[in-house]
């Protein structure tokens, strides 16, 4: 259940100790509370400080809409698969495995040198309308098109990921992985966060970065066209990855099937209705989890993850986390732990091992399972996973 926070215009559920949540956070989530446009703010119970919006923040607003609500990686979100394998079908030899998928998807800045074919990508389809698109984003991503085209089907890094998972208690193998608008939607919304700066109704605000664009302005129209086309580009992208890492374990594992893919975003924009009210639904953070909605609710590289499904509350905005949340920085992460600290975390795991990984070591994110158990009123676990191999840029 929620507690709620008072001290705003609107009322801010939280699904985390307010106690726990870093005093920036708390900070972030009252001065978003107080804009004018906002209905209502639900937490998760991943939260931390994020720049201009919260991470795990859910933000329904009338006629309005904050570009910082969503982030620079519009879209980004997760798929997974179940396979016909056993743990005991995989070969001996992880590492085989790794350097496979590794070989057929791009990691950290890297792209492919020619654009997958999207016949691969099958039942994906409307690639040439989608394409076309690009010629009405915003001017200055123009020259970006050869790039974002051979982005497609790319990891990226930071806490981006591909892991192959076994099923807690059955021993089924899944595949998962974790990305989002790599390069393209990171120009786009920095871009229009740009724009929306500078708009006059935004002078007075507490937080530049919490900037927003009204309806029926030429620049929510802008943000609105190039926003839907990022989201559209991140589950391309993933999807393609799917393609290819099925295509990458059907290679060292002959005969392998594979069930539909569950996908969703957790930093993008939905058009939902509450309240009665029509509303502009910014999930930073956040998964969809309306009844019966399939989520997928990452821990970090050495803890696993979740399977669920949505329950429908409507105090969430149908929401819930989108993994474990960060308890610490970065650059905290560095400064405390070591390459060694890291192998003996991800022990068990084929996986990077090495300093340029360190800030995504287990200890720098929050308990996954405690994070599970604080929302056990927005979503049901249908399955846990833990992971054998994993793929960081």
């Amino acid at each position: 259940m929620y507690t709620a926070v008072d001290g705003a215009r609107v009322p801010i559920r939280m699904w985390a100790d307010p106690a726990s949540v870093e005093d920036q956070a708390m900070r972030q989530l009252h001065n978003v509370a107080n804009l004018p446009w906002v209905h209502g703010v639900a937490v998760m119970p991943d939260v931390h400080y994020g720049k201009g919006a919260t991470v795990g923040s859910v933000i329904a607003m009338r006629d309005a809409v904050s570009p910082a609500a969503v982030g620079v990686d519009i879209g980004c979100g997760m798929s997974a698969v179940r396979t016909s394998l056993s743990a005991s079908d995989l070969p001996d030899d992880l590492g085989k495995l790794r350097r496979r998928i590794e070989s057929a998807v791009p990691v950290g800045f890297g792209l492919h040198k020619t654009p997958v074919n999207p016949a691969k990508v099958h039942g994906v389809g409307g690639w040439d309308t989608f394409w076309k698109g690009f010629g009405e984003l915003h001017s200055g991503v123009q020259e970006l098109h050869d790039r974002a085209a051979r982005q497609i089907g790319s990891l990226g890094g930071g806490n981006h990921f591909i892991e192959v998972c076994l099923e807690e208690g059955v021993g089924r193998v899944w595949l998962m992985l974790h990305s989002g608008s790599r390069n393209i939607g990171k120009e786009l919304a920095e871009r229009h966060m740009a724009v929306a700066r500078k708009l006059p109704h935004n002078a007075d605000l507490p937080d530049r970065d919490l900037a927003v664009f009204v309806a029926g302005t030429p620049e929510m129209a802008a943000y609105r066209r190039d926003l839907f086309w990022a989201q559209d580009y991140a589950a391309r992208n993933r999807a393609t990855m799917v393609a290819l890492v099925k295509q990458a374990l059907a290679d060292v594992v002959p005969g392998t099937t594979f069930d539909d893919a569950i996908s969703c975003h957790h930093n993008y924009v939905a058009e939902e209705s509450y309240d009665g009210v029509e509303l502009l639904v910014t999930r930073k953070g956040a998964i969809r989890a309306g009844s019966g909605d399939l989520g997928i609710i990452p821990g970090s590289m050495g803890t696993g993850s979740y399977i669920v499904r949505g329950l429908g509350n409507k105090s969430s905005f149908e929401s819930a986390s989108h993994g474990a949340g960060r308890r610490m920085s970065r650059n905290k992460a560095k400064k405390l732990f070591t390459a060694d600290d890291l192998a003996a975390q991800t022990a068990g795991v084929e996986c990077r091992k090495d300093s340029g990984v360190v800030d995504e070591i287990p200890a720098a994110y929050k308990d996954i399972d405690s994070v599970i158990r604080a929302q056990t009123d927005l979503v049901e676990v249908v399955a846990q996973l833990k992971q054998v191999v994993c793929v960081k840029g």
